[in-house]
């Protein structure tokens, strides 16, 4: 049952000073993890730099920075590091493709009294009319400096592009898009590439002819830790929602249509997954929160409900006829 209220919430960022890929996974099961940092610039940096050294997709970057220049920020100008995430739906085993928020998550399998943890990456995705696939598949293979082979249909895209032609194969070296790994999919066709890239300023954008591209350090040390066999689950979930600790938290990122645009995020979406979270929980949501989260899609996860305390009547005494309720208090997150 939802009631409709509002409460104060407090965030508190903190100055970070170094990119972390791989987080412990909470003991109680949470699907939270990381923290949103804040920055201060140097007078050389830009946002796509600033973006590869924490392991962010430029346009994530951008998007929760508006205001500041990408290319000039400035000394001393405050940045924010969009670092906390909500764990992407369903199991946590092997690797998970989040398509909307451009995001890949690599759950390896814990080893003994050591405690479960995710590596999370940022990836670009298929462009219009070059979308990447849904649905599971699995690592069939792994290559070191790789060789590629162009399909026809690229070749056909530079000709309608009056773009040059490409070599038949393209040899390992800086020319080669796929960077220096490579892991096959095992989706029909077999063209479909996690693999590296020679043009790390794209990463985490929407350019891809269906590949998972990733940043030349990151795929570097995906590819040692993944196996071959591994699965692979490719979703698109722009609302991520779930509930911790009687606190309901929300996560939305730019859907993408059938064109390969951002669209708006459907109400009716997130009211459906709402209902499958909260069931017959009673929780008071601020609708303020979730709508404006909804509308700006920045990426952070934000607190939007609270659940609300069980009515049990308090002991009583000869001078106590009535019990008394406690007052429901948000937590104040630091």
């Amino acid at each position: 049952m939802l009631r409709f209220g509002c409460f104060l919430i407090c965030a508190f960022g903190s100055f970070g000073l170094a990119r972390a890929d791989e987080y412990p996974l909470r003991d109680d099961g949470a699907d939270i993890f990381g923290q949103v940092e804040r920055i201060r610039t140097r007078y050389e940096d830009t946002l796509i730099q600033i973006a590869r050294r924490y392991s962010l997709g430029y346009e994530e970057l951008l998007r929760v920075n508006q205001g500041v220049d990408p290319w000039l920020p400035g000394e001393g100008t405050l940045v924010l590091i969009p670092g906390q995430r909500l764990l992407p739906p369903g199991e946590r085993e092997g690797i998970v493709v989040n398509l909307p928020e451009h995001r890949l998550y690599y759950f390896p399998k814990p080893k003994m009294d050591q405690p479960a943890t995710v590596l999370t990456y940022p990836v670009s995705v298929g462009k219009m009319d070059w979308r990447t696939p849904i649905g599971s598949t699995k690592i069939v293979s792994k290559q070191k400096n790789p060789s590629w082979t162009p399909p026809k249909s690229v070749h056909e895209e530079r000709r309608r592009l009056g773009e040059p032609p490409l070599p038949a194969v393209v040899p390992p070296g800086r020319d080669n898009p796929l960077g220096a790994h490579a892991m096959r999919l095992s989706i029909p066709g077999g063209a479909y590439l996690i693999h590296g890239t020679n043009n790390p300023d794209a990463v985490g954008m929407a350019v891809t002819h269906g590949c998972l591209r990733m940043y030349p350090e990151d795929i570097a040390t995906l590819f040692e830790r993944v196996p071959v066999g591994t699965k692979v689950t490719l979703i698109d979930e722009p609302v991520k929602m779930t509930k911790i600790d009687g606190e309901v938290w929300l996560e939305v990122h730019p859907p993408i249509d059938d064109q390969g645009r951002a669209v708006a995020v459907s109400l009716d979406l997130f009211e459906a997954r709402l209902d499958a979270l909260l069931g017959e929980s009673e929780v008071v949501i601020n609708w303020d929160i979730a709508l404006e989260a909804l509308r700006d899609a920045r990426g952070i996860p934000v607190m939007i409900g609270l659940e609300l305390l069980s009515e049990e009547p308090a002991p009583t005494d000869s001078n106590q006829s009535e019990s008394n309720q406690g007052d429901v208090v948000p937590p104040v997150n630091g």
